[in-house]
Formats: structure tokens, C-alpha cells, sequence
């Protein structure tokens, strides 16, 4: 392939902005209408992960060890969308449809015969990345909602019992999606260690315009069927081999994946000392707090500490979270944990590292990393919860 003459089309192309996709859906729809049922319906923000992913795939066609596992982890992704290898030489079609049209006369049969070539290797690539991952488990799992919880006006904890085991790490990501919302999947990290009654414990806040956490939170009932795909990230999980003491930051719902990684100390005899720092703005926000008390009750490794910003009145820590566990401790030897909303965790890192903690030592989630970029072509895979941490 030639790598130049794809970067040069693809920049022409997407200077049309959201026309590009826009030709794209209708194209794909009109000659595949069967296809339609394969995403959302609202189709608002499939422009920008199409072209979101186009552009990443073209600019890094000369550097296989970037684009091949970017593009065997949408293959894998896209199982959960039902992906099937005959849907790929539509979406081919309609791609090169999109850039005929776009380019015009500079569209010659030598660039078709270039973009026919890297789309052939793309499809195969994620097809057999799919292939491949059939074959250690299903595309997804379904689960039951047995309680749901609501913590306040817009929280609510759930838990969900799983019809077949579901294989997850304390500190991971679940895809989920719920009836009411098909083709529209969200990310949420499991408050609980993975059990033997398949129960998963999950923490929702509702987002102002989230369609997914807001018919969570005030939809969502006892005996819903909901999905769950592949779990996903190790950025949250525990170091293998480490024994270093735990400082863990909480910020909202955040909270559930640190709870989730005290559990699995707990599960390896507490021989490590935790620290969990829970940050809110006011008491009510602190909507886990019985529970967080009665797991340090039975735990003399766990201490836990409750902060509130915007309570002068509050008898217990007041402050940042991270600003209290700064005053109260030095953590220079801890694996430091941090989960939150994208600006706290940035923030929260932030201040650690000008308080001379290690960088190695800071473990927080990427918002801008996989496995929370968009899909290439189906669904939704963005993280709508980014703003309730």
C-alpha cells in the first residue's frame, strides 16, 4: 500500500467535516437496510467515532505495531454488536462510495485499488480478531437485575446476578446495556470482587443528558434483563507481586472499582495496609458510607475516611479528598489508586505529583486511552460516565 497517497485522500475527505459520515450512514442504510438494526436509534455522535476511528486506522497505515492492535481490539469489541463477517464488505462498499464522492475526479482507479486493499486488511484483521476471541468466551453475558437500590436522587447501587460466570479483575470496566437503550453500551466497574453466586454489584449516577445512566438510575427495575460484554482495562487493577501498602482516592461513584480492589485484599488475608479516602460534597453524596463502615469494622488493615467539600459544618475531614490524605499521611512507598470524574482524577494526580509521590507509583484511568475510544463503524462505546466520578 501506499501510505501517503491514503493519509493525502483521507485529509481531503475529512475537511468535508460531518458530511463525510453523514454520506457514509446514508449510503451504508440506503443499499443495507437490513443493517440499520445493528445501531442505535438516535444516530447523533456515530459521525464523530466513525471518522474518529477512520482517521486513527489511515494515519498510522505505516506503523503496524500502532494500527494492527487498535484494529484486532474493535474486531474483538464489535462482537457484542452481533459483527458478523458478511456485514464487513457492505461497510467496504459504502466507505468507498463515500470517498468517490467526496474526492471527485481525484477518486482515479489506482487510490480505489489502494483503499479497496487497506479496508480487505483492516476487515480480515478484525474478523479474525473476532474469530479468535469466540473461541475463550461468549460476546457477551446475560444477567439479571436481583435489587436496585436508589442512594439518594440520582445514584443508585444495583446488583446483578449473571447467568453464566463472568471473569472480571477487581479495578476493571464492564460494557453494559439495558433493554431500554439497545446498541447503546456504558461503561461501569464492578464495586465487588468477582463470586461464586455470579452476583456483580454496580454504582450509577445518573448524568444530566445521559440516556443510559439516567434510565439506570430511575428505569431500571428488579427483574430487568440487562448485557454484559468483555471487561475491559488493567490501568485500575492491583500491580501483580506488589506487597506496598494501598492509597486509594475516591471521588462519586468512583468509589466502586477502589471498593472492589479492598475486597480483593481482603480475599488475600489483609497483608496490606488501605487507606480509603472517599471524596464528596456533601453527606448525602456520601451514599456507600454504611457499607464502607462496616467492611473496615471487620478489617483492622482498612481505614477509611469520608471528606466533604462543601459542608463547613461537617465534625468529620473537610477538603479535597486528596488534600485531607496529603495532610494526614505521607504515602511515598503506597501504589496510589485514584478513580473519579475525568477533571478529579487529572487534578487528583496532579497534586500527588507535586507532593513528590512517584508517577509509577499513581494508577488512575486514561478517559482518552482504550478501551474507551469509539467503535470503528457500530454502536456506542464512549463512556458516558466520565462525569459522575
Amino acid at each position: 500500500m501506499d501510505p501517503a497517497a491514503l493519509k493525502g485522500s483521507w485529509e481531503r475527505v475529512a475537511a468535508h467535516g460531518d458530511a463525510v459520515p453523514s454520506f457514509f450512514y446514508a449510503t451504508l442504510f440506503i443499499t443495507n437496510p437490513e443493517l440499520r438494526a445493528m445501531f442505535p436509534m438516535s444516530m447523533a455522535g456515530q459521525r464523530d467515532r466513525l471518522v474518529s476511528a477512520l482517521g486513527t486506522i489511515v494515519s498510522n497505515v505505516d506503523n503496524i505495531e500502532v494500527v494492527v492492535p487498535y484494529v484486532e481490539a474493535l474486531g474483538r469489541d464489535h462482537r457484542r454488536f452481533d459483527a458478523r463477517p458478511e456485514h464487513y464488505p457492505p461497510v467496504g462498499e459504502a466507505l468507498l462510495a463515500t470517498l468517490a464522492h467526496f474526492l471527485g475526479e481525484a477518486w482515479t482507479p489506482e487510490l480505489a485499488a489502494e483503499w479497496t486493499a487497506a479496508f480487505g486488511l483492516v476487515a480480515r484483521a478484525m474478523v479474525d480478531a473476532a474469530e479468535q476471541a469466540a473461541e475463550s468466551g461468549p460476546a457477551y453475558w446475560a444477567a439479571t437485575v436481583v435489587e436496585h437500590e436508589r442512594r439518594g436522587l440520582d445514584v443508585a447501587v444495583l446488583h446483578l446476578r449473571t447467568d453464566l460466570p463472568y471473569p472480571y479483575l477487581a479495578g476493571q470496566s464492564c460494557p453494559v446495556e439495558i433493554p431500554d437503550r439497545p446498541r447503546l453500551w456504558r461503561y461501569y466497574s464492578p464495586a465487588n470482587l468477582a463470586r461464586p453466586d455470579r452476583l456483580i454489584e454496580l454504582h450509577v449516577k445518573a448524568v444530566p443528558g445521559g440516556q443510559v445512566s439516567t434510565a439506570i438510575v430511575h428505569g431500571l427495575q428488579t427483574g430487568d434483563k440487562v448485557k454484559l460484554a468483555t471487561p475491559v482495562g488493567q490501568r485500575l487493577t492491583l500491580q501483580p507481586g506488589s506487597t506496598r501498602d494501598l492509597l486509594l482516592i475516591a471521588g462519586g461513584t468512583g468509589l466502586a472499582p477502589l471498593k472492589a480492589l479492598v475486597e480483593q485484599v481482603a480475599a488475600g488475608g489483609g497483608r496490606r495496609r488501605v487507606a480509603l479516602f472517599v471524596g464528596a460534597r456533601t453527606l448525602l453524596d456520601l451514599y456507600d458510607l454504611p457499607a464502607l463502615e462496616a467492611m473496615a469494622a471487620n478489617s483492622p488493615w482498612l481505614t477509611i475516611v469520608p471528606t466533604l467539600s462543601h459542608e463547613p459544618w461537617y465534625a468529620g475531614e473537610r477538603g479535597l479528598a486528596v488534600d485531607v490524605a496529603l495532610r494526614l499521611g505521607r504515602w511515598d512507598d503506597c501504589d496510589v489508586y485514584v478513580c473519579g470524574s475525568a477533571d478529579m482524577t487529572a487534578a487528583t494526580r496532579d497534586r500527588l505529583l507535586g507532593a513528590g509521590l512517584a508517577a509509577e507509583l499513581i494508577r488512575c484511568e486514561d478517559y482518552n486511552d482504550e478501551p474507551y475510544r469509539p467503535g470503528f463503524a457500530t454502536g456506542v462505546s464512549e463512556r458516558e460516565e466520565v462525569p459522575t466520578r
